[in-house]
């Protein structure tokens, strides 16, 4: 490659993107509704003890995400536990710039070695099923919860008609047992790749997901569930700094459904943090009138959880040589 080329790639492209991304968070936050309450709001939580917990969890929140990437990267390559915690930050920087965070893929695979980068791609998105997998479970069950068994007579969507409420439902039980099953049986997907002709070029990165047992896989599984109840406890103590006084039991089968909203709906850019409000204070409305509060712990949440790591993430990146000399 052109030298000049690796000077415009190593020293050009990672400062512009971490200015891109910074953009691209301004644009989030001043698109938030009543952002003015909800940054008081947070400003006045700092000296509540519960706050700091939130971003201790956040830490183990990014902790079990690296040891996931670890045992994922595995049969690829061992990473060591600080590369493994870059790599995660470096895609959580990237993704926060594409639709449905897709960029996170390319975000991780900056920190493997040139060679393994295509079967990181493979193994990333083998790691996201596990989580969605989690999400569609425990919204499933949250949404049964919510319509009928809770103590409020609404619908579970106060704005959304019910027949809307039932294909969500029927729709994640469906997607979730396809999803189940592939992820179950990913020795025959990969069998099943090998036997299209186009994919087969392809095959020696692919063939990487075919070297996980059963056990590896209910491994990764497990570490998906303990990210996601970090995620929950994290949010229900949001809610209670932000004086959303919601039963605990209820404010899980909410979030539940949240997460489950959120990992469905399509979203870009700066439309992200406002459909995440939105979200919170549809579903969160029905059991509390403290709409400024509701509002302002999703913007907690986002603020520690997504942008704070993204901005560290990016530092990742700036430092980083995309194009090694050799």
């Amino acid at each position: 490659m052109n030298k000049s080329i690796k000077i415009i790639i190593n020293y050009f492209l990672a400062p512009v993107l971490f200015v891109v991304l910074c953009w691209s968070l301004y644009q989030q936050i001043i698109h938030q509704p009543d952002l003015p309450a909800q940054w008081k709001h947070i400003q006045q939580s700092w000296s509540n003890p519960l706050c700091w917990l939130v971003g201790v969890l956040m830490m183990v929140n990014w902790g079990i995400e690296t040891q996931k990437w670890v045992v994922l990267m595995r049969p690829a390559e061992k990473l060591t536990f600080y590369n493994a915690f870059k790599s995660v930050l470096a895609g959580c920087s990237i993704t926060m710039l594409t639709p449905n965070r897709i960029g996170e893929y390319g975000g991780r695979i900056l920190y493997v070695q040139p060679e393994n980068r295509l079967k990181g791609i493979s193994l990333t998105i083998l790691g996201s099923l596990s989580q969605l997998i989690v999400t569609l479970v425990a919204g499933v069950a949250g949404l049964i919860a919510m319509k009928y068994f809770s103590p409020h007579p609404q619908p579970v969507f106060e704005h959304v008609p019910a027949f809307m409420e039932n294909i969500l439902l029927g729709t994640s039980i469906a997607v979730l047992v396809v999803l189940l099953l592939l992820y179950l049986n990913v020795h025959w997907f990969v069998v099943w790749m090998g036997r299209i002709k186009p994919m087969r070029r392809l095959m020696n990165h692919i063939s990487v997901l075919d070297q996980f047992s059963g056990k590896q896989l209910l491994r990764i599984i497990l570490l998906s569930f303990f990210r996601y109840l970090v995620f929950i406890l994290q949010y229900i103590v949001m809610l209670k700094v932000m004086q959303v006084n919601v039963d605990w039991v209820w404010s899980a089968w909410i979030l539940s459904v949240f997460f489950l909203v959120m990992a469905m709906a399509p979203t870009i850019g700066f439309l992200e943090l406002p459909i995440r409000a939105t979200a919170t204070v549809e579903l969160f409305g029905m059991y509390s009138s403290n709409v400024a509060g509701i509002q302002a712990a999703a913007f907690g949440i986002w603020l520690i959880n997504l942008a704070v790591p993204a901005l560290i993430g990016s530092l990742f990146v700036f430092g980083l040589k995309l194009i090694k000399e050799k």
